[in-house]
């Protein structure tokens, strides 16, 4: 399941995703053709992602088992970038023809259940087709809206702060956890008096970031039908964080897009930035230095407003095969074999089959496994905020309009306003 300068969003897949055809895939999970069932009675399911290289050649793989369990079921496969893959979605859906299996988010349930694309699976579950037994606590419910399943986790995760440890040794600052966040910014202006490296490269247009800080305040960024907060709540965050752009404790928005699509923190740039716990395998890809994991800053010393979120597998309502989606959905989500190919490319594995299965050797995911473990240990996380109708739109205007206030384009004051607009404008589309 995100993002924040959503790196999922923003950089690692619109870098790095490819066509199918670039890949160079066999015929049998090729992009295109429509679902159907042939004179054998072989079902074709179309099965659609975002991802990267990796990301599909992983999937491919995990593909082949299932059509040699189920050998009268084949499979068409399809993926793009997050950005394409999101606009080809709409044309399908809005066409009537969407995949009958894909990648989905928490962002997009309400969305598309609105419009009434998404499957209900709650039949097939109730069939004991799909199993909803056996997942780590709290996973499943993600993909739950207004009492459907809308959505099964493949893998979780949650919001972290990712620090280079050598330049946060060199300053002499140590993340602990239940620091706050005035702890916080004393670390970032330390860090940048001391190495005179920004200590974060852009907090305030996170939008998932935001959502923690209001969670913390006893709000959200969303409720069931719109806006958790008011215009006071996000120009006082607003405010505040240009204010650290321009006193240099904060990398300069132009420096984050002349480094782009590597991170300012992974150029040397930056030396913290939050994201999704397991996206810290790109930091050590792209940089040069030492990755590491840091608690969330929080307002008592306690309560982070952490959650977990997943990437996840939805299906269409419109499909000719329920059936054999939700076997589908099932071999991907709990054989133990798929959990051993993917890893955690998706997130830390959702299902107790396939986490116990995956046993990472590398110290980034090591860490990864680590951090969710502890954090699930701490007792801090909380329901994933409902993300209304809209919110898609919603959060690329968060990440877009907290930059140009960023780069000086427009004033807090400005920028709020022209957010609630655009806000307004989605929740009625």
């Amino acid at each position: 399941m995100g993002t924040s300068r959503n790196v999922e969003r923003r950089t690692i897949l619109k870098a790095a995703g490819a066509s199918a055809a670039a890949l160079g895939l066999a015929a049998t999970t090729g992009c295109g053709g429509d679902s159907g069932t042939s004179a054998d009675g072989t079902v074709t399911i179309r099965y659609s992602w975002w991802g990267a290289d990796e990301r599909a050649k992983k999937i491919n793989q995990t593909i082949k088992l299932f059509e040699k369990k189920y050998p009268k079921i084949k499979v068409k496969t399809d993926f793009q970038d997050y950005v394409s893959f999101w606009e080809k979605f709409q044309t399908q859906a809005a066409g009537g023809n969407p995949p009958d299996v894909f990648q989905n988010a928490v962002t997009f349930l309400r969305k598309y259940d609105k419009r009434s694309v998404l499957l209900d699976l709650k039949p097939q579950i109730d069939a004991g087709t799909l199993s909803l037994d056996n997942f780590r606590a709290g996973v499943t419910k993600v993909g739950e809206v207004d009492g459907k399943q809308l959505g099964v986790p493949v893998g979780s995760n949650t919001m972290a702060l990712v620090i280079d440890k050598k330049v946060f040794q060199k300053a002499g600052v140590e993340p602990a956890t239940g620091w706050t966040w005035d702890d916080y910014f004393k670390a970032l202006k330390t860090i940048h008096d001391k190495t005179k490296v920004p200590g974060d490269t852009g907090y305030f247009s996170i939008m998932y970031l935001y959502d923690l800080y209001l969670r913390q305040n006893g709000k959200a960024f969303y409720t069931k039908d719109g806006l958790g907060f008011d215009k006071a709540d996000l120009t006082e965050w607003w405010q505040d964080g240009y204010s650290r752009v321009k006193a240099g404790i904060i990398t300069d928005p132009k420096t984050v897009e002349q480094d782009r699509p590597k991170s300012s923190l992974s150029a040397g740039h930056g030396a913290s930035e939050f994201t999704w716990d397991n996206f810290t395998v790109r930091y050590t890809a792209e940089g040069s230095s030492e990755y590491g994991l840091a608690p969330i800053p929080t307002m008592d010393g306690k309560h982070t407003g952490q959650y977990l979120a997943s990437l996840m597998l939805s299906a269409s309502a419109r499909t000719s095969h329920p059936k054999e989606v939700a076997q589908f959905i099932n071999f991907m989500v709990h054989d133990p074999e798929v959990g051993k190919i993917m890893g955690y490319d998706r997130g830390i594995l959702a299902s107790t089959q396939q986490y116990d299965a995956f046993k990472p050797t590398d110290p980034v995911n090591k860490e990864i496994a680590q951090y969710e473990a502890d954090t699930a240990r701490a007792g801090v996380l909380g329901t994933i905020t409902p993300h209304p109708s809209g919110a898609d739109t919603i959060e690329a205007a968060f990440l877009r309009i907290g930059g140009d206030l960023a780069q000086g384009k427009t004033k807090p004051s400005a920028a709020v306003k022209q957010f609630f607009d655009e806000s307004q404008a989605a929740f009625q589309a």
